[in-house]
């Protein structure tokens, strides 16, 4: 059965073909458009309609090459269901190399938004119109704040069973599970009954090959999962991920030079020494310990630190023990029970520093 022809933003997509569109969002000085980039794959079977995007903050780039691979390896012709990929949702922050808009507002906190609000407001809810309202599922790409770097890892909303089942068709390392937060893309998604998967990796401003291959891969297969591509899911041969759904930061107790012996991936039991802070000259040493049994999910990269910088998150995981056996590089999967008590809200790294 051929599915029937796609519209978006007044456009229209053929089964089995690709379209390429600009949706403008607002004028700039020059009087050129400045527009929201999309990528449609329509397939030639009926199926249903996912949406892949990246750089909502503007300095998170590692998604837009993980979208250039899967707009290069998938062919509509071959897919069952709708693709719509959105590289560089937030443009203005992306060319200013900066996490906000130029009204210094969080897109990530502004949805719905309005038509007539802020320029957040204004392409927040341009994305929702051609983008959200469309979709069944979303896949949201994320790295860590600027110099602090995140080990691979989905997060979900708590208590959605099917939102596990794609997060462990993923295949990241760690699923963290946690309240959404207000104005979020996926708070807003959820609402709307469109549910959101949010991967997590590597660094801002930078690529990295390891979570960029993560990504890619773990994407794909949430495709195959849900019958939109023919390939292998993952669930029979990649290893269950750990789960957590509490995680606490380690702040400097000084200011001064940071020594680290522990790094993202890592498994830690309370007590355990993660790092030491020292005087210029190496003097006054105070040390950096884990205020909990878990698992390195992010670190900061910066050796220079000021007292109270959050320089270490780590996620509380049932039976580490386990956990622990499958942990020799931060690619390998991680075998973990279930988590237990109730979920926390997990703050982004520039909302905690």
């Amino acid at each position: 059965m051929q599915s029937a022809p796609f519209e978006i933003a007044g456009e229209t997509v053929a089964p089995g073909e690709r379209r390429t569109l600009a949706i403008p969002v607002s004028r700039q000085l020059t009087g050129l458009a400045a527009s929201l980039a999309l990528q449609v794959l329509h397939g030639a079977r009926p199926g249903p309609c996912v949406f892949v995007s990246a750089a909502i903050h503007g300095d998170e780039i590692n998604g837009i090459p993980i979208i250039q691979k899967l707009a290069r390896q998938l062919d509509p012709a071959a897919m069952a269901g709708t693709l719509i990929l959105a590289p560089a949702v937030n443009i203005y922050g992306l060319v200013n190399h900066a996490r906000y808009l130029p009204d210094r507002r969080d897109l990530n906190r502004s949805f719905p938004g309005s038509a007539r609000g802020s320029l957040a407001a204004q392409l927040a809810n341009t994305f929702l119109e051609h983008v959200i309202a469309k979709s069944t599922l979303g896949i949201d790409l994320h790295s860590a704040a600027v110099h602090r770097y995140n080990l691979p890892q989905v997060r979900i909303g708590a208590d959605n069973p099917y939102l596990v089942e794609l997060a462990m068709a993923f295949g990241a390392p760690v699923i963290i599970e946690s309240p959404l937060r207000d104005g979020s893309m996926r708070e807003l998604a959820q609402q709307r009954g469109t549910p959101m998967l949010l991967f997590e990796a590597g660094e801002a401003l930078r690529f990295d090959r390891l979570s960029i291959d993560i990504g890619a891969e773990g994407v794909e297969r949430v495709l195959a999962h849900i019958g939109m591509i023919e390939a292998d899911d993952g669930l029979a041969s990649v290893g269950i991920p750990a789960r957590a759904n509490s995680s606490s930061w380690v702040r400097a107790p000084r200011g001064g030079i940071s020594h680290r012996i522990r790094k993202s991936g890592d498994t830690v039991h309370r007590g355990e020494l993660l790092a030491t802070v020292t005087g210029l000259f190496g003097e006054d040493a105070m040390e950096m310990v884990s205020p909990i049994d878990g698992i390195v999910i992010g670190h900061a990269t910066l050796p220079v630190v000021n007292q109270g910088d959050a320089i270490f998150h780590v996620a509380q995981v049932a039976n580490l023990e386990h956990a622990g056996e499958a942990i020799d590089t931060i690619t390998e999967a991680i075998r973990a029970s279930e988590p237990a008590g109730a979920a926390q809200p997990l703050l982004d790294e520039d909302e905690v520093l």
